[in-house]
């Protein structure tokens, strides 16, 4: 029943983060257009953002997890659901606690945004609990801070080319370099303890089960 419940719920979740996707991306260059931009600075715009490309890599784990015959994963899966849980949980968090305030989105935007910062987060990690992760180590925690790293990474090259950077606490025109090693510190010391805590519920929930 657990199975079945985790494939309904990736099959539910990819197509509402697949259609929200894609309504994002409209609506992103809808507005590009409307500002005399061009359709492909809409989508290289689209791409920059840590949202979109998290909800982009959870689409693309729920699809395959809801199109698979198979019932369990293996550790190489369960450490990129982790690694997917743990960056979805994020974009939550960071959102809610540093992002929402400094906009007011209404409409269709309202239905993406909603959708892509809290829906699609909380679906994800539901996801992840009932997969069955309870033999996940804890330094498997450590696997969950490459995607981050490597989003920080690219997020300054392509702001370096092009003078646009996504997230006001990863811009190095606003914020010194102390500043800026700062921010990513306590972002990947963020993602560590989400993905440390994604574990140990992982555990519980696996320990209720054999009992």
């Amino acid at each position: 029943m657990r199975h079945t419940a985790a494939r309904t719920l990736a099959i539910a979740g990819a197509l509402l983060g697949w259609a929200a996707l894609l309504l994002q991306l409209v609506l992103l260059i809808d507005s590009f257009q409307a500002q005399g931009g061009t359709v492909l600075g809409g989508v290289w715009r689209f791409v920059g953002y840590f949202t979109i490309l998290t909800n982009i890599l959870a689409a693309v784990v729920l699809t395959h997890a809801g199109a698979r015959p198979g019932t369990t994963s293996g550790l190489g899966d369960s450490r990129i659901e982790l690694s997917v849980a743990t960056a979805m949980a994020l974009v939550g968090i960071v959102y809610s606690v540093l992002l929402r305030a400094l906009w007011d989105p209404q409409g269709w935007q309202k239905v993406a945004d909603v959708t892509l910062h809290d829906v699609i987060p909380v679906i994800v990690v539901l996801f992840f609990l009932l997969r069955g992760h309870g033999a996940l180590h804890w330094r498997d925690s450590a696997f969950a801070l490459i995607f981050p790293l490597s989003y920080c990474a690219y997020a300054l090259v392509r702001g370096a080319a092009d003078g646009w950077y996504a997230y006001p606490f990863l811009d190095p025109s606003k914020l010194s370099a102390a500043q800026m090693a700062a921010n990513m510190a306590g972002l990947m010391l963020g993602v560590w303890m989400v993905a440390v805590a994604l574990i140990a519920l992982a555990k519980l929930v696996g320990r209720k089960r054999e009992a």
